[in-house]
């Protein structure tokens, strides 16, 4: 849920850092399995952005519910790395 609307390149880079910090958890995480599908889903969703093809509302949800658990995600896997 977004309070204010992200601008496309918001929108995009935003994406991008999602998908890239999904990308660098741990293989051996159980968090990176979840998160594969979901990756792929935000890097389709990525190229079509990036080919300046508009998202329609549905696709607009399904990129804020991706951002959501996301981001959950990577709270979750960073509350599983042991303090030193």
């Amino acid at each position: 849920m977004r309070s204010l609307p992200d601008t496309s390149d918001a929108c995009l880079e935003r994406a991008w850092l999602l998908a890239s910090r999904l990308e660098r958890l741990s293989v051996d995480s159980q968090w990176a399995r979840r998160s594969s599908g979901l990756r792929g889903a935000l890097l389709r969703l990525i190229e079509r952005m990036e080919n300046a093809e508009p998202l329609d509302s549905k696709e607009t949800a399904h990129l804020d519910r991706l951002f959501e658990q996301g981001f959950e995600i990577l709270k979750r896997a960073a509350r599983d790395i042991p303090a030193t």
